[in-house]
């Protein structure tokens, strides 16, 4: 495969071959959702509105309805799908009775951060695929299945450019839109995130409901080059999970999203599973912070799970603190100078 030259159908045909074509087929006809989703938000405040939180609830905005609409209109005409699940829906869409099913289970977040559109900020669409034997209509338990059952996962972000970042369980590709072709262009073959980083993205707002591991960690990459790391980390938050993820996944670092950030919370099958897929397969780690994401089973459609992943030293590091945590013997690091006393306590002055 040729950087810049290998159209994303060629390179399915050649990681699936002739025995997977159906597989192939499925992700051209996401890929095509992806395009059509691509031309509403180029369009930005001259196109469909996308209003942000309601009275305090994340409604889905217009925009967000739209590329639902968009995907499902691509994906379940076409006999290559027995069923899908939408982020924004409570139930699985239903595959109208006189259309053939498929071998397959897409799960999607049709436009993850559309929050932040308003903005400016590049929203995602976010998918993973699921292998479905039975011709019957998928039941509830077909869908809850640990992420290492994924055949496919990937996600789009639109940005100054649109890219979609895909896996088949062979290394982790980046593609990016030719708009003048209509075609997806590998331009990121076999992407790698660095084992080391000195990059850490986490909402600081939530630091109220982390867990001491976490607070432990983020805590000594803050202290930096005059703390136990012994060097200066910078912290990078865009707001918009498929943008920070896309920065690890072509420059590096740590994304945390910990237990007990309930603001934050991700949805397992529809975010953190396809995200741990691809991190892993571009040689990071994605882990709950006492488990690998991958392993862990739903209990429900719209399960949640913490998600910490990016590049592997840094998130073993983490998982090494919440087992110490767990087993009563971590020992974070103390500055005798500044914990219990500090040159601005109240009572200690300066000497005249």
């Amino acid at each position: 495969m040729h950087r810049g030259r290998t159209t994303l159908s060629k390179f399915l045909i050649e990681q699936l071959g002739a025995d997977h074509s159906r597989l192939a087929g499925l992700l051209v006809d996401v890929a095509a959702a992806i395009k059509g989703i691509a031309a509403m938000t180029a369009k930005g405040a001259l196109g469909t509105p996308a209003r942000g939180p309601v009275s305090g609830r994340q409604e889905p905005t217009p925009l967000e309805t739209l590329a639902e609409e968009e995907i499902l209109r691509s994906c379940d005409w076409g006999g290559l799908a027995a069923g899908l699940a939408s982020r924004r829906s409570g139930q699985p869409h239903a595959i109208p009775p006189d259309y053939q099913r498929g071998p397959y289970l897409l799960l999607f977040d049709p436009l993850a951060g559309a929050a932040n559109f308003d903005v400016n900020m590049p929203p995602g669409t976010v998918f993973s695929v699921l292998h479905h034997a039975d011709a019957a209509a998928p039941g509830a338990e077909a869908w809850l299945r640990p992420g290492r059952a994924q055949l496919a996962a990937g996600y789009a972000i639109y940005g100054p450019a649109t890219m979609l970042v895909l896996t088949v369980g062979k290394g982790t590709h980046g593609f990016t839109l030719d708009r003048e072709i209509g075609n997806f262009i590998l331009t990121h073959p076999d992407l790698r995130i660095p084992e080391d980083t000195t990059k850490f993205a986490v909402n600081s707002g939530n630091e109220r409901f982390w867990e001491p591991p976490v607070r432990r960690y983020v805590d000594e990459c803050k202290a930096g080059c005059t703390g136990i790391r012994a060097r200066d980390f910078s912290m990078r938050w865009i707001a918009s999970m498929v943008a920070d993820i896309h920065r690890i996944l072509v420059r590096g670092g740590v994304f945390m999203c910990p237990r007990g950030d309930t603001p934050d919370s991700l949805q397992l099958l529809f975010e953190a599973a396809p995200i741990a897929l691809l991190v892993e397969q571009a040689g990071g780690l994605a882990s709950t912070g006492r488990e690998r994401i991958l392993d862990v089973t739903p209990r429900e459609l719209h399960d949640v799970a913490p998600l910490i992943l990016g590049s592997r030293s840094e998130v073993e590091r983490i998982e090494r603190y919440h087992g110490e945590f767990d087993a009563g013997v971590d020992k974070p690091y103390e500055s005798p100078l500044f914990n219990e006393r500090s040159l601005f306590r109240e009572g200690l002055g300066t000497r005249d």
